[in-house]
C-alpha cells in the first residue's frame, strides 16, 4: 500500500466512526426538534432556549476534549499509557468541577437562567420545568465525554462511537415513549424529553464504566488516575486552557446570538432552533475530518515525522473543502423540503428559509476554520492562536455588531441573522496565513520515566 492510500486508510478509519457518531447525534437532535414540534411551537422554542446551557457546556467539554486529543494523541505516538492515563484523570476533575457548579445552578434558579435568554412567561415556564431535571445529566455526562475523548485519541473511535450511539438511540426511543406516552407511559412533553436524556446518560455512565474497567484501554489505576502529577498538569493548562478559554469565548459568543434572537420575537427562535439542527446534521463529515485529522496528525507528530505531518495537513484541507462545498449543495437541496416537516408559523417557516440559504455558505467558512482552528492546530499544540483569532472577530465584531444591528438599528430579524453569519469569514484569511507559517507544528511531549509520580521539579 502507497504512503497516500496509507494515509487516507488510517484517516477514514478514525474519521468514520467519529462520523457515524456526530450523526447519531445530530439525528437525535433533529428528531427531538421534529417530536417537540408535535407539542407545540412554544415547547420547541424554549427547550432550544433552556438547552443553550447544555451548548455552553459542550462548549467547555470541546475545550478539555482538545487538551486531552493534543496530549494523548502524541503520547499514543509514544505508547506511553501511563502518561495517557494521568492526562485522562487530570481532565476528569477539571470537568466534574465545572460541571458540578452548572448542574446545581440549574437546580436552584433555573427561572433567572431562562430569562437570560427570553422574556417571553410562556417560554420560561416550560424551560424551567425542563431544566430541574436536565441539569442533573450535566454532572453524569461529564466522565462519559472525557473516556470516550480520551478512547478517540488512541484510535478506538470505534468503541466510543458504540457507546455514546447505544445511549443516543436510547434517548431517542425514550422521547418518543414520554412525548407521544407509548405503551402506556403518560404523555409528558418537555419534562419527558428531560427525563429521557437523564436515563440514557446514566446508561451511557456505566457502559464507560464497565469498559474503563475491563482494562481494555489500560489497566487503570487509582494513584494515576485521582494522584497529583504537577509536570503533566502543568503541560495539560498550558496546552488545553488556551484551547479551552477558545472554546468557552466561542460558545458564548455563539450562545449570545441566541440570546439577540431570543429578543426578537419566537417565530425566529423556532426557526433558528430548527435551522441550526439541520445544519449540524448536514456538517456532520467536516466535523469528523477534524477529529481524525487531529488525532492522526498528533500520533504522527509524537512519532516525530514532522515531514509527513505537514503533507498530511494539506490533504486535509483540500479535502474538507471539498465536502464542505457538497454540503453547501446539500442544504440548498434541503431547502424547499425542510418545511413540510414542521407545522410552523407562516412567518416562522419563511424565517427558516432564508436562514437555510444562508447556511449554505456559511458551512464552507466554518468547515475549513474547524478544521485548521480545532484540528490542525491543535494537533500540533497551537491552541492559543485559536483563542486569540476567535475572541478577537466574534466579541470584538459579531457580536457587537450584532446587539448593534438588533436593537440600535433596529434591522429586520433576516438582515441581523446575516450579519452574526458572517463570523467565519472575518478570521479566514488570517486563519489560512497562520497554516501556511507552519509554526503550529510542534512535539508537546516529554519524555516520562514515572509519569504517576509527583515527584518532578
Amino acid at each position: 500500500m502507497s504512503e497516500k492510500k496509507s494515509f487516507y486508510h488510517a484517516l477514514f478509519a478514525l474519521v468514520l466512526p467519529i462520523t457515524i457518531q456526530n450523526l447519531m447525534t445530530s439525528a437525535v437532535n433533529f428528531a427531538d426538534v421534529f417530536m417537540l414540534g408535535f407539542v407545540g411551537q412554544d415547547a420547541l422554542s424554549a427547550v432550544s432556549l433552556a438547552n443553550q446551557y447544555q451548548f455552553i457546556l459542550q462548549g467547555i467539554f470541546f475545550g478539555i476534549s482538545s487538551g486531552i486529543t493534543m496530549l494523548c494523541s502524541q503520547y499514543w505516538g509514544k505508547k506511553e499509557m501511563h502518561a495517557i492515563q494521568a492526562v485522562m484523570g487530570i481532565a476528569l476533575k477539571i470537568v466534574l468541577s465545572v460541571t458540578a457548579v452548572i448542574a446545581v445552578l440549574t437546580l436552584l434558579i433555573p427561572r433567572q437562567l431562562m430569562m437570560i435568554y427570553t422574556s417571553d412567561p410562556t417560554l420560561v415556564e416550560i424551560g424551567v420545568t425542563y431544566l430541574r431535571i436536565i441539569g442533573i445529566s450535566y454532572f453524569i455526562m461529564s466522565f462519559s465525554i472525557v473516556y470516550e475523548s480520551t478512547l478517540r485519541s488512541v484510535e478506538r473511535a470505534k468503541t466510543s462511537t458504540i457507546l455514546s450511539g447505544t445511549a443516543l438511540f436510547l434517548n431517542l426511543f425514550l422521547n418518543a415513549v414520554f412525548i407521544f406516552g407509548l405503551f402506556g407511559a403518560p404523555k409528558l412533553g418537555v419534562l419527558g424529553v428531560a427525563i429521557a436524556t437523564l436515563i440514557a446518560r446514566s446508561v451511557e455512565f456505566v457502559l464507560c464504566m464497565t469498559d474503563l474497567l475491563s482494562g481494555k484501554l489500560f489497566q487503570p489505576k487509582l494513584k494515576i488516575l485521582l494522584g497529583r502529577n504537577a509536570l503533566l498538569f502543568r503541560d495539560f493548562i498550558r496546552y488545553s486552557l488556551p484551547a479551552l478559554a477558545n472554546d468557552i469565548l466561542w460558545t458564548l459568543a455563539f450562545s449570545s446570538y441566541s440570546v439577540i434572537l431570543g429578543h426578537l420575537n419566537s417565530d425566529v427562535v423556532a426557526a433558528n432552533a430548527i435551522t441550526t439542527n439541520v445544519r449540524d446534521l448536514c456538517t456532520i463529515l467536516c466535523f469528523g475530518m477534524a477529529g481524525g485529522g487531529s488525532v492522526l496528525l498528533g500520533k504522527t507528530i509524537g512519532e516525530k515525522r514532522m515531514q509527513d505531518a505537514g503533507i498530511m495537513a494539506g490533504r486535509l484541507c483540500k479535502i474538507t473543502f471539498l465536502i464542505s462545498v457538497l454540503t453547501a449543495g446539500v442544504v440548498l437541496v434541503l431547502n424547499p423540503l425542510i418545511p413540510y416537516l414542521f407545522e410552523l408559523t407562516d412567518q416562522a417557516t419563511r424565517y427558516m428559509r432564508i436562514m437555510l440559504l444562508i447556511s449554505s455558505y456559511y458551512v464552507i467558512g466554518q468547515a475549513m476554520n474547524t478544521l485548521l482552528i480545532a484540528g490542525i492546530f491543535r494537533a500540533g499544540g497551537n491552541s492559543r492562536f485559536g483563542m486569540i483569532c476567535d475572541t478577537i472577530t466574534m466579541w470584538a465584531v459579531s457580536v457587537p455588531l450584532g446587539f448593534l444591528s438588533a436593537f440600535v438599528f433596529e434591522l429586520p430579524p433576516m438582515a441581523v441573522y446575516f450579519i452574526l453569519c458572517l463570523d467565519e469569514f472575518w478570521k479566514i484569511p488570517v486563519v489560512i496565513r497562520h497554516y501556511h507559517s507552519k509554526k503550529w507544528l510542534n512535539d508537546i511531549t516529554r519524555d516520562l520515566q514515572t509519569p504517576c509520580a509527583d515527584d518532578h521539579p
